[in-house]
């Protein structure tokens, strides 16, 4: 059997990937920030072919947990980088943790021979910090893909920075190292819904559709969405976990970065899916996904079956 380390395995995202990789047969070995908290990840002990599964101890920051998490694995997936909304000190909580964590990552993994495919789970900041808002110069009406060049501000969410500068980070170790044993590819998420495979109540996303539904905003960030009815583009958990198994298995894909987006919907439609309502509005493709249906075989679900899994 190969091995797969997912970094970040028992989250939101994290979780469908590892059932995803038991289900193809692989081992997969998932990290624990707190292995003494079990609660975070024995969900996945009831997924199955769990007997082929591991859990191991690791913060990215520290490197001889990362090699010994590494060590032996065809295929290592980065997806552990924290999502929040709310901070008290983002250099300590979302900066450190995201960059320092990603150069700490690129360097153990340059030096294990087993590795032949690296994936990256970025973030639609990699093309736009200002999401869920236009990027600088763009209106409302125009269309992000791929070939576009990246945006980024100051001004734009200290977790939106952070993931942009991450991926810069291994943009330029991709260019700084042209003969590199494995490949790198990275996919980018808009904002990712549907449902969670854990009972878990730290997840940011779960907790952003709990807020949708019942339109709360306990944050300037959510208040802004609802204030200008902002469209949100949104792909399925599942999806993703899909484009990342697709990505980490086909060849030829080194370097790129795949946007990964189903529907882009208002936020008042999407509180209205979320409470099995019909939506007033129109979906729209703002994220194009041509190039992630191409290469990687993607099918998006729409939005409303994702929202409404979410409920079930």
């Amino acid at each position: 059997m190969k091995t797969v380390g997912i970094i970040g395995g028992s989250g939101f995202i994290g979780s469908h990937i590892t059932k995803k990789f038991l289900a193809e047969n692989y081992k997969v070995r998932v990290s624990s920030t707190d292995i003494s908290k079990p609660e975070k990840y024995n969900h996945l002990k009831s997924l199955m072919y769990a007997e082929n599964l591991e859990v191991f101890p690791l913060k990215v920051e520290n490197k001889e947990q990362l090699k010994s998490f590494i060590h032996g694995c065809e295929i290592v997936i980065h997806g552990g980088t924290p999502f929040q909304l709310e901070f008290q000190d983002p250099k300590k909580e979302l900066f450190d943790p995201t960059i320092e964590g990603t150069i700490n990552f690129l360097a153990i993994v340059k030096d294990t021979p087993s590795i032949k495919k690296v994936i990256f789970i970025a973030s639609v900041a990699a093309y736009n910090t200002n999401f869920p808002m236009p990027a600088g110069g763009k209106s409302p009406d125009d269309t992000i893909s791929e070939t576009d060049t990246p945006f980024t501000s100051e001004e734009s969410h200290p977790y939106a920075q952070a993931k942009f500068i991450a991926n810069q980070t291994v943009e330029k170790f991709i260019s700084d190292h042209p003969n590199i044993h494995f490949e790198i590819t990275s996919v980018s998420p808009v904002g990712v819904m549907g449902k969670s495979l854990s009972n878990r109540q730290d997840s940011t996303s779960t907790g952003l559709q709990f807020l949708l539904k019942n339109n709360m905003a306990p944050n300037p960030f959510l208040q802004m969405i609802y204030d200008n009815d902002l469209e949100f583009a949104i792909v399925d958990v599942a999806d993703v976990a899909e484009g990342v198994y697709s990505a980490s298995v086909k060849t030829g894909l080194h370097g790129k970065n795949y946007l990964l987006s189903s529907e882009s919907w208002r936020a008042s439609d999407i509180t209205a899916m979320l409470n099995d309502k019909s939506p007033a509005g129109k979906a729209r493709i703002i994220y194009k996904n041509e190039a992630a249906k191409h290469d990687l075989g993607m099918d998006f679900k729409p939005v409303v079956k994702s929202l409404t899994e979410f409920n079930n």
